[in-house]
Order: structure tokens, then C-alpha cells, then sequence
């Protein structure tokens, strides 16, 4: 599918869930959120209807995110009938890990692709603050599992914020240095969450690392479907990452759609609303409507976020797939 800037559309992130067993700081509001009610979220038939329909129009890549998607039942099930289905060529999931040890065999199994496990710091107490009441130790033990798939691309995904933000780069980083992990520092983006502490952005992150290990090379082969650029370090085996939506806009290049847990097709992360799709099929649409839903949304994808002028209020990332 190619929108009307000509970019081309080939990845969709499917929110299986709305529900997390963590409420980090930067994707729950600390006022809470309201959950959506089980019999508005999507069926395991309704996203694989929509699914099939994405994947007729252009989808090749989908990511499998939440809130935790390994709260949902089945999912390694889910992963292994997305797979089968003809024009999806990946499946990735992010976790934050912690039940990654008990289902990483039967995901492997099921074919995903790529892991990417959202840790912020190597701080125990730090962790549990930036998490509200999280255990390091399992989200390491999630992180040791997915090292241990070969077949598995692993990433790390990392929020930094001012307070200690060197320590935690260093740290992080250096779990790139003997195995092929790639560590991801992604930019706080103002989307319905509040901090007191500021985000770092890409250029202060990148001139420590060059301090320590030297300077840095661009990457230019590809690693998964998404915005990250990356850089390589002498003597480092995995590569560092940037996803710095405010400091180094990509909106150019974004080539995703957005499918919310109780089935609201969204073209922007900022898009306050989306196409609801789940009423569609519950009102008895075909399978070539909701391909035309597809075709009309991407028709309607903006040329770039706007979160340098205005935030989504009330909504935190874990309601809308981040």
C-alpha cells in the first residue's frame, strides 16, 4: 500500500491487550487507566479476519505488542496462525520479559522472529520506581531466555530520562558488547503520561558512548521493519539504536498502521481516534469491506506526528499499543 505521500505501508503493530503486570512511569498516567472490558476486545477470529485483510492490502510485517501480549491466552497460537498466513513475512513481539522464561519455546515454535524486551535501566531500585513495584532479577531472567533462541533477532529497548542517565547508558549499552544484542534508546514521547524528570535525547546519548568505546560508525543494513537507526562500536558485537521520534523526526519513512486491543485501526501513534473495526465485524461486515477500510485509511495517514505542539490527553501507551 502506498499512502498519498508515497510512502509505502507494510507494518502493523496489533495490540493483543490492554492489560500489562507492570505500570512504568512513561506508558501508564499515575492516576491509573480504565480497562477496556473483555467483551470489547478483540477475538482471536476478529484479528486474524483483520489480519488477513491487512495482509491482502500490503501488510507483510506485523509486531505483536500490549499492554504485556504475554498476558493473552494463546498467544503463541496467535503467532503461529498470523504466520500462516500468506503475505506476512514477520512476526516480532515486545515484552517487558517477565513471562518470557515459561512461553519463549512455544513462541519460537509458533515462528516469531524477533524479541524485543523494554528495559530502562540495570538498577534494581531504579527499576522497580520506573516500573511501580517491578522485579529486575525476572525481567533478566526473560532477557536470558530470548539470548538463548538463536533463530530469535533480540533487542532491548530503553527509555532514559536525566537522573542517572549515563550510568544506564553505559550499562545497557554494554549488553551489546559480547552478544547480538541490539540496544534501542528510544525517546519519551509526550503522549498522555507525565514526568518530572526530562528525556535525554539521541546526541547527548550517543557523544558518551563514542567516549567510551571510540567513535561510532553508521549501520546500514537493515534490522526489523521499524524507524530505529542504528550504529556500530569497535569491539562491540550487537549494534546501537536510536528511535528518536521528537529530536530527529522520522515520520517520512514510517511505513505502520495502528491496531488498538478492542479494535480501533489508528494511522499515527497520535491519532487520537481510529477506525473501529471491531463494531464492523460484530455488524457483519465482508472480508473485502474491511480490506476497503484499509485502503481508506491509509488515504488518511498524516504526513507527521504534531507532538512538539500537543500531547494525547489521557491515554497512555499501553491503550494504544505502543
Amino acid at each position: 500500500m502506498i499512502d498519498r505521500y508515497g510512502r509505502t505501508i507494510d507494518y502493523m503493530r496489533i495490540s493483543v491487550t490492554d492489560r500489562c503486570n507492570l505500570r512504568c512511569v512513561y506508558c501508564v498516567p499515575e492516576c491509573g487507566v480504565t480497562r477496556i472490558p473483555t467483551e470489547r476486545l478483540l477475538t482471536e477470529e476478529e484479528l486474524l479476519r483483520i489480519t488477513r485483510a491487512a495482509a491482502k492490502e500490503g501488510i507483510a510485517h506485523v509486531k505483536v505488542t500490549g499492554g504485556e501480549p504475554l498476558l493473552r491466552p494463546n498467544l503463541a497460537w496467535l503467532v503461529q496462525k498470523i504466520r500462516g498466513i500468506p503475505g506476512i513475512e514477520t512476526v516480532t513481539l515486545t515484552t517487558n520479559g517477565i513471562l518470557l522464561p515459561d512461553q519463549i519455546d512455544a513462541l519460537v515454535a509458533a515462528g516469531i522472529c524477533g524479541i524485543n524486551i523494554s528495559l530502562d535501566t540495570l538498577n534494581k531500585e531504579r527499576y522497580r520506581s520506573l516500573t511501580r513495584g517491578g522485579e529486575l532479577e525476572r525481567a533478566l531472567a526473560g532477557l536470558e531466555a530470548a539470548k538463548r533462541q538463536k533463530s530469535v533477532t533480540v533487542k532491548v529497548n530503553a527509555v532514559l530520562y536525566e537522573t542517572h542517565w549515563e550510568e544506564d547508558t553505559l550499562t545497557l549499552a554494554a549488553l551489546a558488547k559480547k552478544d547480538p544484542v541490539h540496544v534501542r534508546f528510544i525517546e519519551h514521547m509526550p503522549l498522555g503520561t507525565e514526568t518530572e524528570e526530562r528525556p535525554v535525547r539521541e546526541d547527548a546519548i550517543l557523544a558518551l558512548l563514542q567516549k567510551e568505546y571510540g567513535k561510532c560508525e553508521s549501520y546500514q543494513g537493515k534490522i526489523g521493519e521499524g524507524p530505529g537507526h542504528y550504529v556500530t562500536f569497535p569491539g562491540m558485537t550487537g549494534k546501537i539504536g536510536f528511535i528518536s521520534a521528537i529530536s530527529h523526526k522520522f515520520c517520512s519513512g514510517c511505513n505502520r498502521l495502528r491496531l488498538t486491543a478492542d479494535g480501533d485501526l489508528r494511522m499515527c501513534l497520535q491519532s487520537k481516534e481510529g477506525i473501529p473495526l471491531r463494531e464492523l465485524l460484530r455488524d457483519g461486515a465482508t472480508d473485502e469491506k474491511v480490506q476497503e477500510v484499509f485502503r481508506g485509511c491509509i488515504l488518511q495517514k498524516p504526513e507527521g506526528h504534531q507532538m512538539t505542539e500537543q500531547k494525547i490527553e489521557a491515554e497512555g501507551m499501553c491503550q494504544i499499543g505502543g
